[in-house]
């Protein structure tokens, strides 16, 4: 999960290595959102500049980027996601930004997620309250609201063999504000994440690796809803992490599509959903099942 704490090696020497790598990839990073080729990431840091233009007062370094610069470069804790994995969003990221992303979980790579995207909107779900606390007593300028779950990862077998009964989980009649009859469905979520079009959906949390956690079973669920009713032009990239594990999986096929699937890398699955209206027959079988 992505509260767990990855220590390097206590070496000076390596410790030193590792922060001057992300300090510069960092430093890449910035330069390929600011599209400032010619102002180094030094002039930005010391508030050096050069005469900007109305296109280069919207991608000036943001509090966000330099605060992941610092934090990045002096931590042993690292993102949870591998290199690899991480490239996987940071491609999609480097085309569709500013956009809104939408994270499930809150963690020690927030701020890189929020660095990614540094003109857009990127808001976090999470559900212990105490630490959302925690990372926003380091990281103010992060957005996160707490979720509650109303479901249980001992519970994932059974919902997944009778939410077909319920009619208000069917993909013809399934919404999630004030949908209290489907326990899929996240019911508590702030306005704003009702109120948005979501263009990237990063699912890692919550819990899910004991009976009593809530389990990613209605994350997943949710986050097909919200692609499917999609209204704007093109499609939703969802990223769901931990696809080693079976609930991840199963939900996952069962929601999201294979069909819709482009990536694997790692324990990372990439999908990029179509809104509903681009893709239904009209058959009954469409509107009893996602995939």
């Amino acid at each position: 999960m992505m509260k767990q704490r990855h220590f390097l090696p206590d070496k000076p020497w390596f410790l030193a290595a590792v922060a001057l790598a992300v300090v510069i990839a960092t430093a890449l990073v910035i330069t390929t959102f600011t599209r400032n080729a010619d102002t180094s990431l030094l002039c930005s840091l010391t508030g050096s500049y050069r005469k900007s233009t109305s296109v280069d007062a919207d991608y000036f370094t943001t509090p966000t980027q330099l605060l992941a610069i610092l934090h990045y470069a002096t931590s042993r804790v690292v993102p949870q996601q591998s290199l690899a994995e991480i490239r996987v969003s940071f491609d999609v990221l480097k085309t569709a930004s500013p956009c809104n992303f939408l994270v499930f979980g809150l963690g020690h790579d927030s701020l890189m997620w929020s660095a990614f995207n540094p003109t857009g909107t990127t808001l976090f779900l999470e559900e212990d309250p105490k630490w959302v606390h925690t990372v926003l007593k380091d990281a103010p300028y992060l957005q996160a609201h707490t979720v509650q779950y109303r479901t249980q990862l001992s519970q994932a077998d059974e919902l997944l063999r009778t939410y077909r009964s319920e009619p208000s989980c069917l993909p013809a009649n399934a919404f999630l504000r004030g949908n209290d009859r489907c326990k899929l469905a996240l019911t508590g979520l702030p306005d704003e994440v009702y109120n948005k079009e979501w263009d990237l959906i990063m699912i890692d949390a919550p819990r899910g690796y004991f009976a009593e956690a809530p389990g990613r079973m209605a994350a997943i669920f949710s986050v097909a809803v919200m692609a499917r009713a999609r209204v704007r032009p093109g499609v939703t990239h969802v990223f769901l992490h931990d696809i080693d594990r079976k609930v991840e999986k199963t939900f996952a096929e069962e929601f999201l599509c294979r069909k819709y699937l482009v990536n694997s890398v790692g324990r990372l699955w990439h999908f990029e959903i179509p809104p509903a209206a681009k893709v239904s027959d009209g058959s009954s079988t469409s509107d009893s099942r996602f995939c």
